[in-house]
């Protein structure tokens, strides 16, 4: 019988010039297998996902001034990293920030040997890209969400099993 997924909170963060921000991360022994992804991660005991998100975004990248908003999207991901297999069932929040200065604070052992840094993203820079971001249609749901603002209720992203 498969493992109950992971519980993950992630967060689209977004600065007053509507870019969003990504961390680079890799396979810890193994930089040159790398990409973009969203902060969040793994719920912790009995905090909600929308504490977790926050907690998260704390500790990934200093950012504590944010303005979290609602579900846009639920993704099931199943992904081998750092030797073992993770199935994660993934709840992205949007968010908003005045704040552009990141500064990783409460980093786990795994993050210090896999997040490389973090970097801003406009959506023609992302569309543009040639690197592999997770989940791997964020340019066109960056893009979706600038056009016509958060969906009316959670969407819920094709299964991506790597």
């Amino acid at each position: 019988m498969p493992a109950e997924p992971r519980r993950v909170a992630r967060v689209v963060l977004l600065d007053p010039a509507d870019r969003v921000l990504l961390l680079h991360g890799h396979e810890p022994d193994d930089p040159a297998d790398d990409w973009w992804f969203t902060p969040g991660g793994g719920v912790e005991g009995d905090e909600t996902r929308e504490e977790a998100a926050l907690r998260e975004l704390a500790e990934e990248t200093g950012i504590t001034d944010v303005e979290l908003g609602p579900v846009l999207w639920r993704r099931q991901c199943s992904f081998p990293f750092a030797g073992r297999r993770w199935d994660q069932d993934e709840w992205y929040y949007l968010a908003r920030t005045t704040t552009t200065v990141t500064r990783a604070t409460a980093l786990t052992e795994l993050e210090r040997r896999s997040v490389a840094g973090a970097r801003w993203w406009t959506c023609a820079e992302l569309t543009g890209s040639h690197e592999t971001v997770y989940p791997t249609r964020l340019a066109e749901l960056f893009r979706r969400l600038l056009d016509e603002g958060p969906p009316a209720g959670p969407v819920t992203l094709e299964t991506e099993i790597v």
